[in-house]
């Protein structure tokens, strides 16, 4: 069932120029056409500058188009009557979970959006006991958010979006601030809140590997969508995509280029697993040619 659609969305930062008119406009994003399953977990991919965070700012009514349309559960996200509703369906959580943290007392904190819809205190409880669990975080929630790791800090602020109960999450690169340790506590959040919660998860990141475990992939390059599909589809195009200066998972860059030397490794392999069993397969049959 489609839950987000955009259609021709075209968007730029600039004003034009009453005094010249024909001067041209540097649109960040151009003609986008795109849908999101509910329930989907879409990886959002792209180098600086390549409209990706603008685009998921467009997902919950932060910015609207310049032209074209954007519909959040089929409502129309210029439509201002909407942004309330829009913004209960579609949470966002930023890059440094420190700019979204605004309590002293964990539990203070993932409540903070509830009271602000005006929700009844007993509900409200109930709300935050129940993210705090999910995330794995219940046992801190009378800490102080400032002594938490940062992977701690990145959960409580999906807590906090959880506790608003949306349909949606969209993630900006949420693990770009966080150690190894982190970012592993965060994506299995994310994995997690989709498979068991059902809660559509758009993540914008710039490692490769959190992107091979999205059920999807959309790769945008200078406000266009240069390809989507599943992460097996996007990343076997390797050469298409370092052409246009982006990076593929490790796993899948060295069996690439094993392929290209003539090793008889497969095509595309997408985690350390399966490089290391493909390489241990073709070594098995070279010993046996011997």
């Amino acid at each position: 069932m489609e839950f987000i659609k955009a259609e021709n969305v075209r968007f730029s930062y600039d004003e034009p120029d009453e005094e010249q008119p024909d001067k041209p406009v540097h649109e960040v994003l151009k003609g986008i056409d795109l849908s999101i399953e509910r329930g989907e977990f879409v990886a959002l991919l792209g180098h600086n500058g390549s409209g990706k965070s603008t685009m998921a700012k467009m997902f919950n009514a932060m910015l609207t188009p310049t032209s074209g349309k954007v519909l959040v559960d089929g409502m129309d996200t210029a439509d201002e009557t909407h942004t309330f509703d829009i913004r209960r369906q579609v949470g966002m959580v930023q890059q440094n979970p420190d700019n979204q943290l605004v309590a002293s007392i964990v539990e203070e904190d993932v409540a903070f959006g509830p009271e602000n819809l005006g929700i009844a205190p007993a509900e409200i409880r109930r709300r935050v006991d129940e993210a705090l669990k999910v995330v794995d975080m219940y046992e801190y929630r009378t800490h102080a958010p400032y002594k938490l790791s940062g992977g701690q800090k990145q959960r409580i602020a999906i807590a906090g979006i959880l506790a608003m109960e949306t349909a949606c999450i969209v993630l900006d690169e949420p693990t770009a601030m966080l150690d190894p340790r982190g970012r592993a506590e965060v994506m299995d959040t994310i994995q997690k809140l989709n498979r068991e919660k059902g809660i559509t998860i758009i993540l914008i990141t710039h490692y490769m590997d959190e992107a091979v475990q999205a059920g999807r992939v959309i790769v945008m390059d200078s406000g266009t969508i240069l390809t989507q599909g599943t992460p097996r589809d996007v990343f076997a195009q390797v050469e298409l995509l370092k052409t246009h200066k982006l990076d593929v998972p490790q796993a899948t860059e060295l069996a690439f280029r094993l392929h290209s030397a003539g090793c008889g490794l497969p095509n595309c392999v997408l985690t350390i697993p399966e490089c290391v069993d493909a390489l241990e397969l073709l070594l098995t049959k070279k010993g046996a040619a011997q």
